[in-house]
């Protein structure tokens, strides 16, 4: 019965901490606090709390009571210490209640020890480069085994770390810089997680834009308008090669129709003439004419007549002597 009430209540308070917000975590100053400086973590609250609790990872536990009206717990150090150095994390309970909110996002509280010797810099190429160079930045130290980082002045985190390098010597590369790379660098080193270095040596970054090549403008005009033609050329072919193709499919359909069975018959390119008795008439020389009547050629093959018929003689005609 004990085992299920004690995991009762913690189902409860568990189910209650997440409906919780969650409390945020600064730190003031924000980062080169040396050795022996006072710096405070502040602990915002999205709701009134009576108890607010800091914990130091594998380290110390603090908890402050606050009262209601206040939404911000501070938890100062003064002269700090090696041992205060680490990552930190604020939780809180809702006043006259077993709610515990979730703990906040950590934070890193970075001593700066001034007997570790700041690092040395270079720059490769050179200090004036244009737009898309890679600029590489080497730091070092007296041989120390550390963890090296890149800053970059007017940025509150640093740009790049490099784990624990082997001889003192760490190499940072920009990839094809911008104008908005353009600044002053410097590095720092940890010997220990939460133990730095101060700020070494600076070096100086400006990155010019590579001007156009001459001309560039006009031939990107030059681009255009032959783009625009060349899409209209094509378009114009396209739709003649279409007129093209409907015409011949009319064609071939009209064709294939004339030529199927049923179809009227063509017209007569040639006729005939069939001399048929007709009554001679004469003219004032003596000739006589007859009329020949025109007869159109038939499409079909001739079949044979049911009774003999008449055979039809072509003659010329004589009369007086003369043709």
């Amino acid at each position: 019965m004990a085992v299920a009430l004690i995991l009762g209540w913690w189902l409860v308070a568990a189910s209650r901490a997440q409906q919780l917000p969650r409390p945020s975590l600064l730190l003031h100053p924000s980062q080169g606090v040396p050795l022996g400086d006072n710096v405070t973590l502040r602990c915002h609250l999205p709701r009134l709390a009576a108890w607010v609790w800091l914990y130091q990872e594998e380290g110390w536990s603090y908890n402050k009571r606050k009262k209601k009206e206040q939404d911000t717990a501070e938890f100062s150090f003064v002269s700090t210490k090696r041992e205060h150095a680490g990552r930190y994390q604020c939780q809180y309970r809702v006043s006259e209640s077993a709610e515990m909110s979730v703990e906040s996002d950590p934070v890193e509280l970075v001593l700066t020890d001034v007997r570790y010797p700041p690092s040395s810099i270079s720059l490769h190429p050179e200090q004036h480069v244009g737009t898309g160079t890679n600029v590489t930045i080497r730091c070092w130290n007296k041989d120390y085994g550390a963890t090296f980082f890149l800053h970059k002045d007017g940025s509150s985190d640093p740009l790049q770390r490099q784990d624990f390098s082997e001889g003192g010597t760490a190499t940072f590369t920009l990839f094809g810089v911008t104008p908005a790379d353009s600044g002053t660098y410097r590095c720092s080193y940890r010997p220990w997680r939460f133990m730095s270095s101060p700020l070494g040596d600076s070096v100086m970054l400006e990155v010019t834009p590579t001007p156009a090549p001459p001309g560039a403008a006009g031939s990107s005009h030059g681009n255009l308008v032959v783009a625009v033609v060349g899409g209209c050329t094509a378009a114009f072919v396209f739709i003649l090669v279409l007129i093209i193709f409907f015409l011949l499919s009319a064609r071939r359909r009209r064709t294939q129709r004339d030529e199927s069975p049923g179809a009227p018959p063509k017209k007569p390119e040639a006729m005939e003439f069939q001399l048929c008795p007709q009554v001679p008439s004469s003219d004032s020389e003596g000739l006589t004419y007859l009329e020949l009547q025109a007869v159109t050629p038939s499409t079909q093959p001739p079949s044979p007549p049911a009774t003999p018929q008449p055979s039809v003689i072509y003659t010329e005609v004589a009369v007086g002597g003369r043709h």
